[in-house]
């Protein structure tokens, strides 16, 4: 076909195409010149069939009345190579698909004179790599599990086709035949909807999904059962807190009543203990008049043993003047005798001797009276002295009831400062336990709003979990942690046993005794 004008080695490699290549050539307007062997049976045609007639005969119809059929002839025409790959019909009307060339041939003076067609069928090529394009397609869709039956002697092609059947082998084992059931699985999960499970012949992944859709449901209702148990312990918890809380409020009222009472209480001892302090001194003052009143009973005794002895003198005296009165009283008469004797000459004298017996009638009776006054008063001191010994018997029994009494006096103010530094350190231990219940108040609040905050947290963990489709979700229940809800009730009941009457304290009352065995006995 092409041995006009040539050497042998140029010969040689055109006959090496002509063996390898289908080769046919055309006017410049595509009227076809000549085509060798391969061409034909490639294509079903005799050489006469082909000669003289146009290229259109390999073409399909519609493409020949197009404008990009006409286009491909005038670029040919104009000297413009076509290089690519061509769906050309076969004499029977079957497709075949060649990889070719057009080259335009130049004369001389550069008109174009023919146009040179090589070509390679690769219709089996074409083939697979329109099997691998829709299995690619399909691959699209999410259908994995596949095989591409189609084959071709081109090796790259066929180890690409291979490839590809590999891969898909290795996705189907490993993900899924059909990535669809993937994807709606994964689209169910992204809308929180974990109940969905693949079926099917199923790939790693696939298994690995239902795997973590039952591990996540797991999670999903030991969740909600959480979530449901801590609803409930934080609802017991926040009744218990509230209980707490009042309580507390209730203990720190009461400690601080209880606070204020020992306050008072702390009080009146200390005055109380600086009366007693006051009673042991004035108790000393009482002992030491008691002693001064018993020395002047003792005086009172004496002096009145020196009225007596007085008196008894007195007594004496009046009875020398009682006798003087007597003897005057009868030498007065017997003068009187002597002035009658002696006549009117003894009269003056009888005058005065009258006069002297009435004067010693007189100091007799003076005398009388005198002595039974001076009686009177020694009966009077005797029984002043009487008196006066009752009285120092009396002092001695009460200096012995004041020694008594100031002892008592002293144990009781020992006692009672021992009860004040007792009181005081009620009293302060009262303080701290005030302190630390208003602590505990304030804690119990902190409480309340931990446990509110638990409640919410607990409820929002149901309400996510509820948010949610899993398996089991309408049977999950809260969990049985054995919380005994009477406990709270015997917690309540201790706490009202532990509420007491705030104390009432009455300040204390000055006595005011009628007699000493009062004033012991009050006191």
């Amino acid at each position: 076909m092409f041995n006009f004008g040539k050497t042998e080695e140029e010969i040689g490699r055109l006959n090496a195409m002509e063996e390898n290549f289908a080769i046919i050539s055309f006017e410049p307007n595509g009227k076809i010149i000549h085509a060798n062997d391969n061409f034909l049976n490639a294509l079903g045609y005799k050489l006469n069939e082909v000669v003289g007639n146009h290229h259109r005969i390999f073409c399909d119809k519609t493409y020949t009345n197009s404008k990009a059929y006409t286009k491909f002839w005038n670029d040919l025409a104009n000297g413009i190579s076509q290089i690519d790959e061509f769906e050309r019909f076969k004499k029977d009307g079957t497709s075949i698909w060649i990889q070719a060339s057009y080259t335009p041939v130049k004369n001389k003076s550069g008109k174009v004179t023919r146009v040179i067609k090589f070509a390679q069928d690769i219709t089996d090529s074409k083939k697979v790599i329109d099997a691998v394009k829709n299995s690619i397609d399909l691959a699209k869709t999410g259908i994995m599990k596949q095989t591409i039956t189609e084959s071709t002697k081109n090796e790259g092609i066929e180890n690409l086709k291979n490839g590809i059947n590999e891969l898909y082998q290795i996705v189907s084992s490993k993900v899924d035949g059909d990535l669809n059931k993937i994807s709606t699985s994964l689209t169910s999960f992204q809308n929180l909807n974990f109940t969905h499970r693949i079926s099917g012949d199923l790939g790693e992944v696939s298994i690995g999904l239902n795997n973590l859709a039952d591990i996540i449901n797991e999670m999903l209702v030991e969740n909600k059962s959480n979530g449901l148990t801590l609803d409930e312990s934080s609802n017991i918890l926040l009744s218990n807190v509230d209980k707490l809380n009042i309580s507390s409020n209730e203990a720190a009222a009461s400690l601080e009543e209880t606070a204020a009472a020992l306050e008072e209480i702390t009080s009146n001892i200390r005055n109380t203990t600086s009366n007693i302090a006051k009673m042991s001194s004035l108790s000393n003052n009482v002992t030491t008049s008691a002693s001064q009143g018993e020395k002047l009973a003792s005086k009172t005794t004496v002096a009145m043993d020196e009225i007596n002895t007085q008196v008894s003198l007195i007594t004496e005296a009046i009875s020398i003047i009682d006798q003087i009165a007597f003897q005057t009283n009868i030498l007065s008469l017997n003068a009187a005798v002597e002035a009658a004797t002696a006549g009117e000459a003894g009269r003056g004298f009888a005058v005065v001797a009258q006069e002297v017996r009435n004067l010693a009638s007189r100091s007799a009776e003076a005398a009388k009276e005198i002595k039974n006054i001076v009686e009177t008063a020694k009966s009077k001191a005797d029984e002043g002295k009487e008196i006066a010994s009752h009285m120092i018997d009396g002092y001695k029994e009460l200096n012995q009831n004041i020694q008594q009494t100031i002892t008592l006096i002293s144990d009781i103010e020992m006692s009672s400062k021992e009860q004040l530094t007792g009181i005081e350190q009620i009293n302060d231990a009262v303080t701290q336990l005030d302190q630390q219940t208003q602590q505990n108040a304030q804690i119990a609040s902190q409480a309340h709003d931990v446990a509110q905050i638990t409640d919410n947290i607990a409820k929002l963990v149901v309400n996510d979990a509820n948010t949610k489709e899993f398996i089991g979700k309408n049977e999950v229940k809260a969990k049985n942690i054995n919380l005994n809800k009477s406990n709270s009730h015997n917690s309540n009941s201790i706490y009202q046993s532990s509420k007491k009457t705030p104390i009432k304290v009455e300040r204390s009352k000055t006595i005011t005794p009628k007699n000493n065995n009062d004033e012991w006995e009050s006191f």
